[in-house]
């Protein structure tokens, strides 16, 4: 693979910065995550066999947070296709049981999404249209247990190394994701859409040491796809890339790359390791530039909140429609229906909505974060930047959980795989009722702080004007 090296910036602190008195702690670690047995890869069900080799390492890092007294909040992220939530409810009581209990709403995990990272039970379960052979499957448990415990031990390690720390950020951008909806005369495919919608920002937050002298670590997240590649092979894909990219130029800091709401945005170009290599190095550069431009303090304190919805499905199909389902000639289609046929012969019900878990933390009134599980359209992103200060106003998707698709109302009424036929390989019954944005979007505002609605805007709860 091609070796692409970052021009060396120094990042020189102006001297009135390393005089303010530090009020924030941080502490960051990184833990390689690389199975050294085989395993099945998620994100294609075409893949039938265990990796062939490791292309990339991969990894995952958490930054703990503290604000004078207050209680820590930790950033995990993960090159992993989807953490599912149990997953990080299994973390947070190991860590509760090492004597470090963090609160749930202080905690966030997000997934890099890659394509070629080891599948996780209870992620994508539909996705190969058949159950896994058992020896494939105990390996897919063997590394969920793995990465668990790698989990609990490297936030461990972050809050163990906890010290007094200036936390600032800002914004630059990337140009490699497009709208990848494209309207055609045999309907929606799979392509590259240069009109179509999409969030081109980079918000970038550095954590420096109290005197300005040390990068501790940097957190950013970018509104598209890890699917650059489809090879049967570990890697880290662009985001991948752009965490080892940041290593390199500067050694002890940790890099932390989550994804916006891409889940109708691909990486363009596609399909080779150069074109992963082009999009990381272009998104470190980007990081570069932004940590050495003036960047905004961030202030505290850190209030985290959160909030769990229930998002209908629509109309769940009968005994008799499942039956016609799974004869049906699409594999996956047919193994979709079997089970939950199977539900129904137990006697167990099909669920008739997805709990949802929304979270936001805001950073005094220096910066708001919107952390969505699943694989978030960007329309979402698009709305809440006009709702809110778009300045201050940072969006996050496959954080905590990856269920399934979260189709805006556009992309709902639009159908297609994101709006509807993805949600086979998840495993959910059928698509979403109408109306599930709007349901989104109210849950989000009445967590968002006032003071981050946009001018015009009216504040969550705020009466009308008489």
């Amino acid at each position: 693979m091609r070796r692409f090296i970052l021009p060396i910036i120094l990042l020189i602190s102006p001297p009135s910065l390393a005089e303010i008195p530090s009020s924030w702690k941080a502490g960051a670690a990184d833990v390689d995550i690389t199975p050294d047995y085989p395993v099945r890869l998620s994100g294609y069900g075409g893949r039938t066999t265990e990796y062939e080799k490791v292309a990339q390492p991969i990894h995952a890092g958490a930054l703990a947070l503290q604000w004078q007294d207050d209680a820590p909040a930790v950033i995990v992220t993960v090159d992993n296709c989807g953490v599912p939530a149990t997953m990080r409810t299994e973390v947070l009581k190991r860590i509760a049981a090492k004597g470090r209990p963090i609160a749930d709403e202080r905690f966030t995990l997000h997934s890099t999404h890659t394509h070629c990272a080891p599948m996780l039970k209870g992620v994508l379960p539909f996705l190969s249209g058949e159950d896994l052979p058992p020896e494939q499957a105990q390996r897919v448990e063997r590394y969920t247990e793995d990465l668990t415990a790698k989990l609990v031990g490297v936030v461990l390690t972050a809050l163990g190394g906890m010290e007094p720390a200036l936390l600032d950020w800002n914004q630059g951008k990337a140009y490699f994701a497009f709208n990848r909806r494209l309207k055609a005369e045999t309907g929606l495919q799979n392509a590259q859409n240069f009109s179509g919608p999409s969030d081109r920002s980079l918000p970038v937050l550095r954590v420096k040491s109290a005197d300005g002298k040390k990068l501790i670590a940097t957190h950013s997240s970018y509104a598209c796809h890890c699917t650059t590649l489809g090879i049967n092979e570990i890697h880290g894909d662009w985001a991948g890339i752009a965490r080892a990219e940041m290593g390199l130029r500067f050694p002890g800091s940790v890099c932390l790359i989550a994804i916006g709401c891409g889940g109708d945005q691909n990486p363009y170009p596609r399909r080779k390791l150069e074109f992963a290599a082009r999009h990381g190095t272009n998104l470190a550069k980007e990081i570069v530039k932004v940590i050495n431009l003036p960047m905004k303090p961030v202030r505290g304190p850190l209030q985290c909140a959160s909030a769990e919805i229930s998002l209908p499905y629509d109309t769940l199909p009968t005994r008799e429609q499942w039956q016609a389902k799974a004869a049906a000639a699409n594999k996956a289609t047919a193994f979709h229906a079997k089970k939950h046929l199977e539900l129904l012969e137990r006697g167990e019900p099909i669920p008739k909505s997805l709990p949802y878990q929304i979270q936001v933390w805001n950073y005094g009134s220096s910066l708001v974060t919107i952390n969505l599980p699943g694989e978030v359209v960007v329309d979402y992103s698009l709305r809440f930047k006009k709702e809110f200060d778009p300045a201050r106003t940072w969006v996050n998707a496959y954080t905590n959980d990856v269920p399934c698709y979260i189709p805006s109302q556009r992309v709902w009424e639009e159908g297609g795989y994101e709006g509807a036929d993805a949600m086979i390989y998840y495993g959910r019954p059928t698509r979403f009722a109408s109306g599930i944005e709007d349901m989104i979007s109210s849950a989000v505002k009445a967590l968002v702080p006032a003071a981050f609605v946009s001018k015009g805007k009216t504040a969550p709860g705020t009466p009308p004007a008489e």
